[in-house]
Parts: C-alpha cells; structure tokens; sequence
C-alpha cells in the first residue's frame, strides 16, 4: 500500500486527537479508528466516524429512554430477534463512515449499492495518482463457462504473465499520455482535467468517503461476501466484516447466522423438502422446480 510519508503523518496525528463525549463509544472499534486496513495492492479501507452499538439499536427497538439495564443476554436475544424477522429500522439507527480507496471498476460495482452518502474525489478538481490495480497470477482466470459474469480455470503461468504485462503497459501508457495531456509544458496540450481523466483504464485507484446505516452495510456484506461475488469486492468485504465484529458483535452475530450462514427456500422447494422428510423420493422431473432450481436446492441441502 503506497501512503506516502506526508498521509501517515496526517494519519497519526488525527488518531491522536481526542474529544470527550456523551454518547455510547465501542472501544475496540476506538483502537480502528483511521487506521488503513490494506486491501489488494494499493487500495484500503478506513473507519472515520460512527455512531451507535448493539445497545443503541435496543434502545431504539423498545424506544426506552435510556441505554437500560436488561441484562446483555436479554440484548443479544432481541437483536437476534430482529435480525431474524427482518425488522430493520432498529438497525438504521447506526452509521459508519469510511474512507476507501479502490480501483474505478470497482467503485462501479461498489456503487450500484445506492442505500449510501457518497463523496469521491474528484479528476476534475485533483490529479489522479499513477496507482493501478493488477491482479495477483493466482487470480487470473479464464471466462466462465457456465456463469456469464465469473471466472472459470486459472490461466497457465506464461498466459497470466503476459495478460498482467499487457494490463501493466496499458495502465502506464495512458497515464503518461493523460500527464501529457494534463501539462501545460512545451510538449503538453493543457487539456482540462475533467477532459484528460477519459482516458485512463478502469483499474487506476479513486478514493472516497462512504457513509452507511448498519441495516444496508449488513445487506451490502450479504452480497458482496458471497462466494459468487467478484473478488476484487469481496476482499473489501471481508475487511469490513471485521470492522463489524469489532463495532457491534452481538449483531455482527447473528448476522453470521442469520444473513451470511443462512439460505431461503420457495414455497416450491420447501414443499419437495416436506417431501422427502416423509421418506418420498422426489426427483427433479417431477418436482415442479427447473432444473437450475433443483441445483441451487441439492447443493444446500448436501452441503
């Protein structure tokens, strides 16, 4: 991760700024605070604010007029009743805000999630660093045969070789030429940044502040933490994940069990399960389900 000298000081001395407060702080989320996780080869993720714990969505649950004294398995019992009934507005009462900084393609993703504030910096204003994501040999994979959007076989080490040079050139050519673009030397044009940035790949980094209520952080993590989800999401997941425990483990929790570690079946399918726990054996032909179903289905089932 490329933080320069100037970033981490900036960093330091931010962490080292104290306020005093009235409102429920999380001191293992505390010890985060601003800190970059690293995340791929030059992208990161940072709490900067938040507000709210486990115990703030009890309180807003039983709308009582303080934080209470019911005893913490009393808690962590109502959480995961709400958890479990998808009653979610409990949990919309804590935000988190983060800084982030990721490849554009995947911001792109990222940003289909619209349940958020967002600020990015911004290539009209600012001149984008010469940072560009390439993937590891072990994630260069061919197309999938069977899924449209996924990865199938990786790529023989001589072909992962020569498309991570291709992605390299590429990257640094067109930032040169996007620096030409930009300058106002001899040999430069002067173009206007918000002109020269359309030139640049989809793998050069951005950076943005995001701000999410717990609720649709949780239902971001439910996607972007599935298996199927492209990697190059999920490993900024993943981080957040963990920042989730440390903020409020009670709903972190039983969102593992819940969310995360938990499968929904149609009406259909429930009815073929009834089925085969009274000793019928069904098979997909006759089950009413497709055969795409039928799959999804067994492979829950057989684990």
């Amino acid at each position: 991760m490329s933080l320069t000298d100037a970033q981490r000081a900036e960093i330091a001395a931010h962490a080292q700024e104290t306020s005093s407060t009235r409102r429920p702080t999380v001191p293992a989320l505390e010890a985060m605070l601003y800190e970059p996780q690293e995340v791929l080869d030059h992208g990161f993720l940072r709490v900067i604010d938040y507000m709210g714990d486990d115990s703030a969505i009890v309180q807003a649950a039983r709308v009582s007029y303080g934080r209470g004294t019911r005893k913490v398995s009393e808690d962590a019992g109502l959480i995961r009743y709400l958890m479990r009934h998808r009653h979610s507005s409990p949990f919309e009462m804590c935000e988190m805000k983060f800084h982030v900084k990721l490849p554009i393609f995947v911001a792109r993703q990222w940003i289909r999630h619209r349940m958020a504030s967002v600020n990015e910096y911004s290539a009209r204003y600012s001149i984008l660093d010469s940072e560009f994501y390439i993937p590891a040999p072990d994630h260069m994979a061919a197309q999938s045969a069977v899924n449209r959007q996924g990865r199938g076989d990786v790529l023989a080490p001589d072909d992962a070789a020569a498309v991570m040079d291709i992605l390299r050139d590429d990257a640094i050519r067109t930032y040169r030429n996007y620096e030409t673009m930009l300058s106002t030397e001899e040999d430069g044009y002067g173009l206007a940044r918000e002109l020269a940035r359309i030139n640049l790949t989809v793998n050069t980094y951005t950076q943005w502040y995001w701000k999410i209520d717990l609720h649709n952080l949780m239902h971001f993590l439910a996607l972007r933490l599935d298996p199927h989800a492209q990697y190059e999401i999920r490993v900024y997941a993943e981080a957040m994940l963990k920042i989730l425990h440390a903020w409020v483990p009670q709903t972190a929790a039983a969102f593992e069990d819940y969310r995360r570690g938990a499968v929904t079946f149609s009406a259909g399918m429930l009815k073929i399960v009834r089925r085969m726990l009274a000793g019928e054996q069904v098979e997909q032909a006759g089950s009413g389900l497709s055969k795409r179903e039928w799959d999804e289905m067994m492979a829950v089932l057989k684990g």
